[in-house]
């Protein structure tokens, strides 16, 4: 009845419903979703997903990092695994789609494969992945990191977070990176599909359905922490200052302009900053701040990476302060595969789905597949390409177009 009054089809509810059901575990004051890795609310969320799988007759289990897979046993390849899902973490007061829809998405798919034609021939694989976004530890694609052998579970005791609580602890308090589980490292994934909102305007200003990726930039993170000298507003001369904010307005102001060097396909953010002692009347005596640099182009990104410490070398010798810079992510650009590009446009077609080819500009789980396995990463869009945010969405009937193309996409790979 509802159906009928709303004129929504029953794929199309229910994923909205499991998409709000996913988002209260996790949700904030601000109406948004933060649900940082191997919080409680990281937990619960990933147990409620095991019982969602169980009730679809997933065999479930999770591996040593907290990775948590639903897995439908394939009649004639066990070992050759096709992989499906996305990101169960956020950002700090995000949205409800970001990653979480992934997810969603491939529990669907592969419920209703399984109900409609039985097991597959090739063994289907969803995934929720631990952790993606690098909201809570100084380290990002921590559960596909891990799969692809990219970290190393027992080197975490270094990484902490901004209460001092190291990584390691975070895994043990949970039960996890212990060895309890199955170690996270794979090398039976043959290819890994993720379904994912945009992040982006091109498909909303368009007026298309699909966007199907070719290749996701590169990326490289900063952390840079100048040190100064706290003294009083009122007293100290303005040529006897150290102060350390005014330094850094001055690098981030040359950070910023970076961009037009590169005709702006350049992406340079500074996102977090930190001042000490952070009172009205009194000279900062430190800053710390994020730099996130994102291009298509890897010897772009070299270059980039130069300029900078290049810059931090000039200031620091002008100011006659500390200046320090840690890179601690540098992700290459990564192509998308052909193949699996090539049958999501003919299923697109076939189901009268507007697409287009697009590169990503946002970092994804993909981006640490395509590296090692063929990867395929499909957009749906976003509205008003807002995410990362409490006004992220994407109405219900776009979602649906995508979880159909990706049940086409895996009974075309796996049946």
């Amino acid at each position: 009845m509802v159906a009928e009054m709303t004129g929504k089809s029953k794929l199309c509810q229910q994923i909205e419903e499991e998409i709000q059901w996913l988002s209260q575990f996790g949700a904030d004051e601000r109406n948004g979703v933060t649900r940082l890795l191997y919080t409680d609310e990281w937990y619960s969320a990933q147990e409620a997903l095991q019982n969602k799988m169980k009730q679809l007759q997933l065999e479930t289990y999770y591996d040593d990092v907290g990775n948590l897979f639903g897995r439908l046993n394939g009649t004639c390849s066990a070992k050759e695994v096709i992989l499906v899902g996305s990101h169960v973490d956020t950002v700090k007061y995000g949205g409800k789609y970001d990653g979480a829809f992934g997810i969603i998405a491939g529990i669907i798919a592969a419920g209703y494969l399984k109900k409609k034609y039985g097991l597959p021939k090739k063994t289907i694989e969803v995934v929720s992945l631990c952790e993606e976004e690098g909201s809570r530890f100084p380290i990002t694609y921590w559960g596909s990191g891990n799969i692809n052998g990219i970290y190393d579970i027992t080197r975490s005791t270094k990484i902490i977070d901004q209460h001092a609580i190291s990584l390691q602890q975070a895994m043990h308090r949970l039960g996890f990176g212990n060895g309890t589980y199955i170690k996270p490292v794979r090398d039976d994934i043959t290819h890994f599909i993720e379904l994912h909102i945009e992040q982006g305007k091109q498909l909303e200003k368009s007026g298309l359905d699909i966007g199907i990726v070719s290749s996701i930039v590169g990326q490289k993170r900063f952390t840079v922490s100048v040190t100064g000298e706290s003294n009083h507003a009122g007293t100290t001369p303005m040529k006897h200052r150290k102060d350390a904010l005014f330094v850094s307005c001055q690098l981030i102001t040359q950070l910023i302009e970076l961009s037009k060097r590169y005709n702006e396909h350049l992406y340079v953010t500074i996102g977090k900053l930190n001042v000490t002692p952070n009172i009205a009347n009194v000279i900062p005596g430190s800053v710390q701040f994020s730099i996130d640099v994102r291009h298509h182009e890897q010897e772009i990104l070299e270059e980039v990476e130069t300029t900078i410490n290049q810059l931090v070398k000039k200031i620091m010798q002008k100011s006659d302060m500390k200046i320090e810079i840690d890179r601690w992510m540098s992700e290459k650009p990564v192509r998308m595969d052909n193949y699996l590009s090539e049958i999501s446009k003919n299923i697109s077609s076939e189901k009268n789905m507007m697409y287009m080819e697009l590169v990503s500009g946002a970092g994804h789980d993909s981006q640490v597949f395509g590296q090692f396995t063929p990867t395929c990463l499909l957009f749906v869009p976003s509205q008003g390409g807002i995410s990362h945010s409490p006004k992220e969405y994407t109405s219900g009937e776009q979602l649906e177009k995508g979880v159909k193309l990706l049940i086409d996409l895996l009974y075309k790979l796996a049946y």
